[in-house]
């Protein structure tokens, strides 16, 4: 995808992501606790306990405690948890996302938990910690942001080049930089989210399905890229779910309900969990929103305030297209109109008749990110990399902001390399 810089400071090659402890983020609760990384960027982890449960004097009914894992996509940690205490999902909230291959904590909330399960619990690359009882519920967006603490390797500067060009991007970040959606919104290695959304926007189902199931990626396993490629073929779905390998479960899923059912592929999109299947049409939301900003750069308006923009405290709020969006006025909203256009799409078309739950209203977003508290931690030499160097930054994001967007104005590469 297309990406534009607000500074000017040149960049470097560099990657990120090595190890998972090269990507921390701690979440920063709202009244500014921090959710403090305490074990899995530690060699030392054999002091790892089990969750210990605070006395209830109030008779609360909701159990609040930092989450702390690696490797570990949230939604995977919070089904793993529910199974070990034999409970529904639907019991556990909290405030947002995490990255998987990273190092991460956050507030989950647990309502009426089996405590003498939970007091047993001591699961691999993951832990419970802090625990306190609450009133509420955390649910979305109870949180003011999240600390980054980041490592870039493989860089192929000397020491005071490479202070010099960061604490100059530092400094030009002050202004506000692109809030573009990070590549993790599009999905995994595939990023092809956005695409699959697209095509439900539009009506299509079964291309939605058909691009789930057959879109392939080179850094695949040959294993699976064969599947894929046999299924776009010959469309031969029970030959496909054989050779589909275990590990790919909703596509598995989704095969074996077209195994039987060859042409209802509304129920096969419906084999995706629905907490996941509406993140296929903001994906498509994101994407939108992201070329707004690519063509606010190219046709030299930038990220300033417009006239008949829609604002809020000055800041410029782009669009996330709904069924209840409205375009801004004046050059803004004639940009709008061309990108939607050039997408053959309108906004009533994001009221999906079939898979309402993938229907979505419409919002907007602030376009200008403006991180805090950028600090260099350290340069090192690398110890993956000879004759490299390596940084470790720290930061502060708002809530709903992506860290690789700092990362990219930094290296100002296409791609981050991990």
């Amino acid at each position: 995808m297309k990406t534009h810089y607000s500074t000017t400071t040149k960049g470097f090659k560099g990657r990120i992501k090595r190890r998972y402890s090269d990507f921390i983020v701690e979440e920063i609760k709202k009244n500014g606790e921090k959710c403090k990384i305490e074990r899995f960027d530690n060699q030392n982890n054999e002091n790892k306990k089990p969750a210990q449960v605070p006395e209830n004097s109030e008779k609360l009914e909701q159990l609040h405690f930092d989450l702390e894992k690696i490797n570990t996509d949230l939604t995977l940690a919070l089904k793993i948890i529910s199974r070990f205490l034999g409970c529904s999902q639907k019991r556990i909230g909290y405030a947002g996302l995490k990255d998987k291959r990273a190092i991460t904590c956050q507030r989950i909330s647990i309502w009426k938990p089996n405590i003498e399960r939970l007091e047993k619990l001591n699961l691999r690359g993951i832990e419970l910690r802090n625990g306190s009882w609450g009133k509420k519920r955390i649910e979305l967006g109870d949180l003011k942001g999240n600390s980054f603490t980041i490592t870039i390797r493989d860089i192929d500067l000397n020491e005071k080049e490479l202070k010099k060009r960061i604490n100059k991007c530092f400094k030009e970040m002050k202004k506000g930089i692109p809030n573009y959606f990070g590549e993790q919104r599009f999905g995994g290695m595939r990023q092809i989210t956005h695409l699959v959304g697209k095509q439900l926007v539009l009506g299509n189902i079964k291309k939605a399905v058909m691009l789930y199931l057959t879109y392939p990626n080179e850094k695949e396993e040959n294993e699976i890229k064969k599947a894929r490629k046999n299924l776009k073929k010959t469309k031969n779905f029970k030959q496909a779910l054989k050779d589909m390998p275990v590990k790919q479960k909703y596509e598995r899923a989704m095969l074996q309900h077209l195994s039987i059912h060859p042409k209802d592929f509304t129920g096969a999109f419906a084999k995706i969990p629905k907490k996941m299947r509406f993140l296929f049409t903001h994906a498509y939301q994101s994407y939108i929103f992201n070329e707004i900003i690519n063509k606010r750069f190219e046709t030299g308006i930038g990220l300033g305030l417009q006239k008949g923009e829609p604002e809020e405290k000055g800041i410029p709020v782009g669009l996330l297209p709904g069924y209840e969006s409205s375009f801004s006025k004046g050059k803004i909203g004639k940009l709008e109109k061309e990108i939607l256009k050039k997408e053959k799409v309108s906004f009533k078309d994001f009221k999906l008749k079939k898979l309402a739950e993938c229907s979505s209203k419409g919002h907007r977003k602030e376009i200008v990110l403006f991180p805090k508290k950028l600090k260099i931690v350290k340069i090192d030499e690398d110890e993956f990399f000879e004759k490299k160097l390596k940084c470790v930054i720290s930061f502060e994001l708002d809530k709903g902001a992506y860290a690789t967007a700092v990362v990219k104005e930094i290296l100002k590469q296409k791609e981050i390399n991990t």
